[in-house]
């Protein structure tokens, strides 16, 4: 898991467990409490120290959450307002109205009722005011254009074909696919399909699709094309993709938290900073990684690509040299 996703999971961890703990007054085993959550002991263990230094501004006493400790039993004494509900102002759900009607308009929405109902809570919240919002008018663009004739070929059956822009190939790219699914994630839309070119299931971002036409022929997808958990990340290679290994400056750590990771160790070599592993079957990708953190990432293997990076960095430098002018002297 990726330091990025297990952050994640503790987060959501950290705000289940107090409502979870208050809902048993008496306390909880720790044990039963770890199992509940599908954590180690110790885990939860550092999770409950952790909400120790939780709580309302001021942080002081009487405003941080405290915990019991009984034998092999846990129970909160006091929750810092952790389980009162939600309350909006008028503001805020006219806000959250006008977004999800908006949400709504979208051709392609993969979790329309959960957003249906989800207006429906926050519009009897807001009562009269959600009655005042006025409705959104949406400009069509190429990108909603796209949603609409992938949504077609969903509901048809049918094969798709579309012109592809693929970034870390620069190129524009032409298929036809078996569409599968729509995905919405991170705020952007996904035709998930059965590539025909590369034979395997594929992501298309629809931002990225210049032409897409409905085709009048079934869609095909094999019956055991896998879909995507996307809530394991979007990013999800290969089991047998190449890994490469990469030593971090401390001004580039954030790359393990920002691309998922096999391996994050600490390391003395740079100061302060990580040596992490990335499995990807684009070494182009990794290339483009590295040269634009402008050194403060090494390759440490596979050991081609750490010459190919060092030759291209070399041929850079020598053609900078060759185009800045030389420095004259004062004395002309």
């Amino acid at each position: 898991m990726s330091a990025a996703a297990a952050t994640n999971d503790r987060m959501t961890r950290l705000l289940s467990l107090v409502p979870y703990l208050t809902a048993r007054p008496s306390g909880v085993p720790l044990a039963e409490a770890a199992r509940d959550f599908g954590v180690p002991e110790r885990q939860l263990r550092r999770d409950l120290e952790l909400l120790w230094m939780c709580g309302l501004p001021g942080y002081g006493p009487g405003d941080l959450i405290d915990l019991a400790f009984e034998g092999d039993r846990v129970r909160v004494t006091f929750t810092a307002g952790m389980v009162r509900p939600l309350r909006l102002t008028t503001d805020e759900a006219v806000a959250l109205v006008v977004a999800l009607r908006t949400l709504l308009e979208l051709p392609g929405l993969a979790e329309r009722e959960a957003v249906s109902r989800a207006l429906a809570k926050v519009s009897a919240a807001a009562g009269h005011a959600a009655e005042r919002v006025t409705p959104v008018a949406l400009s069509v663009d190429a990108r909603e254009q796209a949603l609409a004739v992938v949504r077609e070929g969903l509901e048809r059956g049918r094969a798709l074909h579309l012109h592809y822009y693929v970034p870390t190939r620069d190129e524009r790219t032409e298929r036809t696919v078996d569409p599968m699914r729509l995905l919405l994630v991170d705020g952007k839309s996904y035709l998930e399909a059965w590539c025909r070119r590369a034979e395997g299931v594929r992501l298309f971002r629809l931002d990225r699709v210049d032409d897409v036409v409905v085709l009048d022929e079934p869609a095909t997808p094999p019956p055991d094309a896998p879909q995507r958990d996307v809530d394991s990340g979007l990013y999800q290679p290969e089991a047998g993709s190449p890994v490469v290994r990469l030593r971090l400056e401390r001004t580039a750590r954030w790359v393990a938290e920002y691309y998922p990771v096999e391996e994050v160790r600490e390391v003395d070599d740079p100061p302060g900073g990580l040596a992490v592993a990335v499995r990807t079957a684009d070494v182009a990708w990794a290339k483009r990684l590295v040269a634009s953190l402008g050194g403060a990432a090494t390759v440490d293997e596979p050991a081609p690509l750490a010459a190919e990076l060092a030759a291209d960095a070399r041929a850079a430098l020598a053609r900078y040299s060759a185009d800045v002018p030389p420095v004259r002297g004062a004395d002309g």
